[in-house]
């Protein structure tokens, strides 16, 4: 079984930066994209942005291109999102989510594992 652990989250005004972290552990693959997604109150989840396996793939949604960026750790099953210029309509909960593949994606369905989220408030 694979677990993911999402950490960094917090409160941060407008214009401010956070940097959320996760890691993979039991049951990991060698090789596999990851991603972000979140989810605000009243909201479905959405995607953020997604990084392959080999990290030369890494689409964003529209809403947060130039702003946050997606990258792998050191380690294979570790994955970062810098997130800058933070606006209230951030807000969420952010949820990492790992593939059985090497390819990135931004659909939620061909996410096989996810972690339990880290919230994200931005205040105006």
């Amino acid at each position: 079984q694979v677990q993911l652990a999402e950490s960094g989250g917090g409160l941060v005004q407008a214009g401010g930066s956070l940097r959320l972290s996760c890691a993979a552990s039991g049951r990991t693959f060698s090789d596999t994209a990851m991603g972000w997604f979140r989810q605000a109150p009243g909201k479905e989840r959405e995607f953020v942005a997604a990084i392959s396996s080999s990290a030369r793939s890494t689409p964003y949604a529209d809403s947060v291109k130039g702003r946050f960026t997606i990258s792998r750790g050191s380690a294979r099953n570790m994955v970062s999102l810098q997130m800058d210029s933070l606006k209230p309509e951030d807000t969420a909960v952010y949820f990492c989510a790992m593939r059985t593949t090497i390819w990135a994606s931004s659909r939620e369905e061909d996410f096989t594992y996810w972690g339990q989220g880290t919230q994200v408030t931005v205040s105006s």
